[in-house]
């Protein structure tokens, strides 16, 4: 089995010297075809997504600004909070269902899949008392009671999104190492379609309020799942499914270590983002504050969808490339990627500043509200800016397997030099919600250098070494599965 693998990175090797032949303009656009493959429904899975959750805010903003702001701490501190763990680590079975499948290794993908599976359920178990008891977690933080009260039954109904995430990402990893997440886009879709007609029905023309918007949002998170699942057993990938096994019980530490590292990585970075909302919790005229960067928050993720797509083509790109034994390809699709995202970003960053108080009024009726998601703008606007380019790092991260060194790397830039500077301009300098976000700003700037630095001085070549040693030290014989 070795032999063969070898005998496959010669086979790349051999291709990617017939690359070199080809001109530089071409080799961008074969490039950029690639990226767009996985990009793009990854970026429409993401939009739907994240979509959800923003159509159950805005019909919850519409029912009152209380529901609203016990909304937004819901989903902002303990969905997110879920959601870092288990995106995260989905993001190790992206590891190696790249490598793998880069290594033609295809029957590998369906194993590791599954073994991702027993993980991630036994992470949402253990995270399952922080929705049971949101509200005495709130108010323990300083919130205020009647809006911990209500976000705690929110939360309730949160608990099977949580178990939903299991799929999601799951699958979602897997079938983007082979570039079969169209099925996924297709899914999101008519599942984004239901959950706007469903809230409109329940919410608005039934008047059932937040029960309503909350039955609508369980709905939609489940739907995609069930048409995946259904997609993956029924045929749709049959070189890298071969139904259920045994094998998904065998060697699942090291599995479980990698999942644990990639969870580390992205919770730490997801995770800044509730810090933000619960200090906002405590300042005065929480509600107005806690409202105002919800939305900022919200839109600052809807251009952050794009850079997510980028950073799922990205790990997709150089797991597949380093797995096949590129190191060249994986240094220019690395090149491709980054200048791609960051001049989106740039025509992203202009675009938000010259519309930026029409966009406020589609989250709130509130003219207070609105003004101060104004105020606010220009810091919104440059962090749109720095996420054109972090995520896109974070996937060559994933790609290569350095989730443990990223996770250093981002408990450092937020938390030990980010969150600080944001604690100091709001509670010292009385800088308000403005404080907390340059704080974060810095800490995002920080981490993108850091990223940079590291990817420049890393030689690819060893790092072909090292994603070759993976997909043997895990390898199980066709014969076997």
């Amino acid at each position: 089995m070795a032999a063969e693998i070898s005998e496959n990175l010669l086979i790349r090797n051999g291709e990617e010297g017939a690359e070199k032949k080809s001109s530089i303009s071409h080799r961008i656009w074969i490039e950029s075809k690639k990226i767009w493959i996985v990009a793009a429904p990854a970026m429409f899975c993401r939009f739907t997504t994240f979509g959800t959750g923003v159509i159950s805010q805005a019909f919850i903003g519409h029912v009152g600004s209380k529901e609203l702001a016990a909304f937004a701490l819901v989903f902002t501190v303990f969905v997110r909070f879920a959601q870092g763990i288990l995106l995260g680590m989905a993001n190790g079975l992206e590891t190696l269902c790249g490598q793998a499948y880069g290594a033609q290794q295809y029957h590998m993908l369906g194993v590791y899949l599954q073994r991702s599976w027993i993980v991630s359920i036994i992470a949402s178990t253990v995270i399952l008392p922080f929705f049971i008891l949101t509200a005495p977690i709130l108010k323990a933080l300083g919130q205020d009671a009647e809006i911990a009260d209500m976000a705690g039954s929110m939360a309730a109904w949160m608990i099977p999104v949580v178990y939903s995430f299991i799929l999601a990402y799951t699958c979602q990893m897997y079938l983007q190492a082979q570039s079969k997440n169209m099925i996924i886009a297709y899914l999101a879709a008519a599942s984004l379609a239901l959950h706007v007609f469903l809230s409109w029905l329940l919410t608005m023309r039934l008047e059932f309020g937040v029960a309503g918007a909350m039955v609508s949002t369980v709905v939609a998170f489940w739907l995609p799942n069930i048409g995946q699942l259904a997609f993956v057993a029924c045929g749709g990938c049959p070189q890298t499914w071969r139904g259920f096994s045994m094998l998904a019980f065998k060697d699942l530490w090291p599995i479980f270590k990698l999942s644990l590292s990639a969870g580390a990585m992205l919770c730490l970075e997801v995770w800044y983002y509730p810090v933000i909302i619960l200090l906002t919790g405590n300042m005065t005229n929480a509600e107005v504050a806690i409202d105002a960067l919800s939305i900022c928050l919200n839109i600052n993720g809807w251009e952050l969808m794009i850079s997510l797509g980028f950073m799922s083509a990205a790990s997709v790109r150089i797991s597949n490339e380093l797995g096949a034994g590129n190191s060249k390809a994986a240094k220019f699709s690395i090149a491709t990627i980054v200048i791609t995202s960051f001049t989106i970003g740039l025509v992203l960053f202009v675009v938000f500043l010259v519309f930026r108080r029409r966009v406020a009024y589609l989250f709130t009726d509130s003219d207070e509200v609105a003004a101060s998601v104004e105020h606010m703008a220009p810091l919104l606007a440059f962090s749109i800016l720095l996420n054109s380019v972090q995520p896109a790092l974070s996937g060559v991260a994933i790609g290569s397997g350095w989730q443990g060194t990223v996770a250093w790397v981002n408990l450092t830039t937020y938390y030990i030099i980010g969150l600080p500077i944001g604690i100091v301009l709001l509670y010292f300098l009385n800088w308000g919600v403005e404080g907390v976000w340059i704080g974060m700003m810095i800490g995002v700037l920080i981490q993108s250098l850091v990223l940079v630095l590291i990817t420049y001085r890393t030689s690819w070549e060893k790092q072909v070494e090292v994603a070759h040693g993976r997909v043997n030290r895990w390898l199980v014989n066709d014969e076997q599965n």
